[in-house]
């Protein structure tokens, strides 16, 4: 048992409703009797909750390292009754747990992209800030085209498409880049910078920077609204264009969003509309009842994937991007790109297509159906056991798909 300081988290392995105890196992807490009535702990359990405590163990001015606080729990739980959170000691006994330990210095050092696929990193000047971006395989084959990948968000971070680099294996180059305002690209604090025609013009400064004179565009989710605002430019030298889960309407996105928010559950729809329309979505409250709708619709993969859990703590340390541009959830916009939409100029778009979409995704089929009719000559392929992430959730079969389709629009 670790005894090194750091934050631990206690989550249960199940999504069952849990059981509670009429009577706290616990002692007298600062002289206090820690039970909650059952009815109340009943009313505040949000559905689909796997977190139960977050907590320090060790490090200055904490004596309890990790094993003292699982002897604790052992004994009656961490937390002690509160207005704010469910206590822990309330659990009954047949509650299986897991306890995951964040070691001290580590915490804060998330690595720009994982070391084991050997990138080359750099960075590029971009209207006065840097841009960072990473390149994925030495040596090209003749003849394979470099991918260039745009991430989502907006502000995501590209950590959670590295599962893309698998495709370098087979003699193509793949970048990624952070667009600016996020992951390890400079963070300037200006709302007012965050648009669409800024983040189109940075598409072509790091092609240039780089050199991509011909060239595959791959984007997901924001990135495929932005690899289609760039395609619109009309731009020689795009190989290829591929849309994965991305929608050619905010207004469409919303009405599709609002439809699988309405098979939620009653209470997780109504702890949504009340943060919202209190204007606390930042409450814990609200992002438990958001990962319900995260968990069917965003990644379905559980636990999800290191690179995807890193895109979320990097979007998490700084979400300026995001709640600008889109709002405080996937499906709560309220942000500049409400009302964006270029249904009407898809069939502007001449270049190569591929539009993929996972069959339980937030970009529902009707989504990903409105951007392959629109754009002449697409091919639309679905994944049947993805959600918003077909790449992470189904990656070998995802990279077949689009390296057959990248090889088919090269020269031989």
């Amino acid at each position: 048992m670790p005894e090194a300081p750091g934050v631990y988290v206690v989550f249960r392995e199940s999504l069952e409703p849990p059981s509670f105890l009429r009577k706290s196992r616990a002692g007298p807490y600062k002289g206090q009797d820690p039970t909650v009535p059952v009815e109340e702990l009943k009313r505040h359990w949000v559905p689909g909750a796997r977190v139960l405590y977050i907590g320090k163990a060790g490090g200055p001015g904490i004596q309890r390292g990790l094993h003292s606080r699982l002897r604790e729990y052992a004994r009656g739980g961490f937390a002690e009754r509160s207005s704010r959170r469910l206590s822990c000691r309330s659990l009954g006994g047949n509650t299986r747990i897991r306890i995951s330990l964040n070691r001290g210095p580590a915490m804060n050092d998330l690595p720009t992209i994982d070391p084991a696929l050997g990138a080359h990193e750099g960075m590029i000047d971009f209207r006065g800030y840097r841009v960072w971006y990473a390149i994925v395989g030495e040596e090209q084959v003749a003849g394979k085209l470099p991918l260039l990948c745009l991430h989502g968000g907006p502000g995501a971070a590209h950590d959670y498409l590295e599962s893309l680099a698998e495709i370098a294996k087979a003699g193509r180059r793949v970048i990624f880049y952070d667009q600016l305002g996020c992951g390890n690209s400079d963070q300037p604090d200006n709302p007012s910078l965050w648009t669409v025609p800024l983040f189109r013009e940075e598409v072509g400064v790091v092609r240039r920077a780089l050199g991509l004179d011909r060239f595959h565009l791959l984007g997901q989710s924001w990135g495929g609204m932005l690899a289609m605002e760039y395609a619109l430019t009309q731009p020689s030298g795009v190989a290829s264009l591929t849309i994965a889960s991305s929608p050619a309407s905010m207004i469409q996105w919303v009405a599709e969003a609002n439809r699988l928010r309405r098979n939620l559950p009653a209470d997780v729809q109504t702890t949504l509309e009340h943060h919202e329309a209190a204007g606390t979505t930042d409450s814990s409250e609200y992002q438990s009842a958001m990962m319900v709708f995260y968990r069917r619709h965003v990644i379905r993969v559980d636990p999800m994937p290191e690179f995807v859990a890193r895109s979320f703590a990097k979007l998490e340390r700084n979400p300026q991007v995001y709640r600008t541009m889109n709002g405080p959830s996937e499906f709560f916009v309220v942000g500049t790109l409400k009302d964006w939409d270029i249904v009407a100029r898809l069939s502007e778009i001449g270049t190569p297509t591929l539009v993929t979409s996972g069959r339980h995704d937030e970009a529902t089929p009707l989504i990903a159906e409105t951007v392959h009719r629109g754009i002449r000559g697409s091919q639309w392929v679905v994944f049947e056991n993805s959600s918003h992430m077909a790449h992470a959730e189904e990656p070998d079969r995802y990279m077949t798909v689009l390296d057959e389709f990248l090889c088919y629009h090269e020269p031989s």
